[in-house]
């Protein structure tokens, strides 16, 4: 049975939650504040986190900090906040859905299901590879050039994570998005577009007889590696 870690401080939501991930096959692991959602993280390991943003102790901002510096564990924000800004800030610091107050039980359930749906995350037991001076750690989504790191944002960090899993193949942007996002992705296009620039910009001291990211006009994105 999958595991959902609910992390929810008013009493009421997080019953009515419980209860209709119960019903629709689920175990739940419910904590009511930031400090207590990370120890039943570690110990239930949850296949995914319903995360309030406003708690008391930690809040959620906290929580999906430290859980995106040791897991990519599928995470969905639940919060009062309904304005497209505080939703993209959500989704730029690794969440991977949000949801604003108030919803339908049902709603979530489905939310649920189809974040567990995307395809498996290929970081998964990955190991460092090197691409001349550029070093990629899949297991700890770390990348470094030169030994440094580079300081990329979650959700362009999964976006050259891919495309190294896959060096010299070519990727169309609705391919990445569903393959990095899931096939639910309902946001711009664009995102693509802008990850890959940033990349771009962060890899701009990488050689290029080593390896860059390529645009194939009309075809899509590569990440490009010499002989």
């Amino acid at each position: 049975m999958r595991t959902i870690l609910l992390v929810e401080d008013e009493e009421a939501i997080a019953r009515v939650l419980a209860a209709y991930l119960k019903r629709a096959g689920f175990a739940v692991e419910r904590a009511a504040d930031g400090e207590e959602a990370m120890r039943l993280f570690d110990a239930a390991a949850p296949e995914l986190v319903l995360l309030d943003v406003m708690m008391p102790v930690v809040d959620g901002w906290e929580v999906l900090r430290r859980i995106r510096e040791k897991s990519s564990c599928p995470i969905i924000m639940l919060t009062a906040k309904g304005d497209i800004h505080d939703m993209l800030d959500g989704l730029n610091r690794g969440a991977d859905d949000y949801m604003a107050k108030p919803f339908v039980p049902e709603e979530v359930v489905a939310r649920v299901n189809a974040v567990l749906r995307r395809p498996v995350r290929w970081l998964e037991g990955r190991e460092v590879r090197m691409f001349g001076s550029l070093s990629v750690d899949f297991a700890a989504r770390r990348v470094c050039l030169n030994g440094a790191e580079l300081p990329l944002s979650p959700r362009d960090m999964s976006v050259l994570l891919f495309l190294a899993e896959y060096p010299n193949r070519t990727f169309t942007r609705e391919q990445l998005i569903e393959q990095i996002w899931g096939i639910d992705y309902d946001g711009s296009d664009r995102a693509v577009d802008l990850s890959i620039k940033r990349l771009r910009q962060a890899l701009s001291h990488w050689p290029t007889a080593e390896g860059e990211i390529r645009t194939l006009r009309g075809t899509g994105y590569q990440f490009w590696v010499g002989e």
